[in-house]
C-alpha cells in the first residue's frame, strides 16, 4: 500500500499513467468492449485492468492522479448510444459527476460515434477494463498537465 494513492489504482495502471505524457490518451472499458483486441493495437501494447469495479469508481481513482487537457479541450469522451446519440445513460450521468468532481467545475463530455471510438482507441496510450457491465461504459480521456508551483 502507498499513502494517498487509491487502492483501486495497481502498480500497471500506475506506471501507465505517470509513462503517459501530455495530450496522449487512455480508455477505460466496460466488460463488453472488446479491450484485449483494441488494447493490443495502443502504444502499450497490452490490456491493463481494474477489476471488479464500475467506471466510475475506476475513473475516479484514475483521476486521483490524472491531470485532464480541459483548459485547452474537452479532454472526457463517452461512447455515443447507437440511434440516439444524446442520450446520457446512468453510467454516463455518473462519470460525469465524477469529472466534475475531480476538476471542480463542470467539464462535460463529448460523444464518440461507436465505431469511431473503436478507432480512436486504437490510438490510445493503453486500456483500462473495468468491471462495469452496463452498456456504453466507455471513455477515452485526454492528459494533461500539472504547472510548475510558482516559487
Amino acid at each position: 500500500m502507498l499513502k494517498n494513492i487509491d487502492p483501486a489504482l495497481n502498480a500497471d495502471v500506475l506506471h501507465a499513467l505517470r509513462s503517459m505524457g501530455h495530450g496522449d490518451t487512455v480508455v477505460v472499458s466496460d466488460t463488453n468492449f472488446p479491450s484485449d483486441s483494441i488494447a493490443r493495437q495502443t502504444v502499450l501494447g497490452k490490456l491493463l485492468r481494474i477489476d471488479n469495479v464500475s467506471s466510475a469508481r475506476a475513473i475516479k481513482a484514475i483521476l486521483s492522479v490524472m491531470p485532464l487537457d480541459t483548459p485547452l479541450q474537452p479532454s472526457a469522451g463517452r461512447m455515443e448510444i447507437m440511434g440516439a446519440p444524446d442520450e446520457i445513460p446512468p453510467v454516463q450521468q455518473e462519470v460525469q459527476a465524477v469529472i466534475d468532481g475531480a476538476e471542480g467545475k463542470p467539464a462535460p463530455m463529448y460523444g464518440i460515434e461507436r465505431f469511431a471510438f473503436y478507432e480512436e482507441a486504437k490510438k490510445a496510450y493503453c486500456v483500462i477494463a473495468t468491471g462495469e457491465n452496463r452498456f456504453y461504459g466507455c471513455f477515452l480521456f485526454t492528459k494533461g498537465v500539472i504547472p510548475p508551483e510558482a516559487v
